[in-house]
């Protein structure tokens, strides 16, 4: 992933814990999974909405 290996991974992890606390974590982990799904979805749905704007 990236070339980072277990060491450099469980650092970042370190510090991301440091930076936002283990309270907030899933709150961000939460944030993040929305994101993408919301992501996701709107790709999922330009197509069909432009093939109502040519009909």
């Amino acid at each position: 992933m990236f070339g980072l290996g277990l060491p450099e991974m469980l650092l970042i992890l370190v510090i991301i814990v440091l930076i936002f606390g283990a309270s907030r974590l899933p709150e961000l982990g939460r944030g993040v999974g929305e994101g993408i799904r919301n992501l996701k979805q709107s790709l999922r749905d330009e197509p069909a909405e432009e093939e109502k704007k040519q009909a």
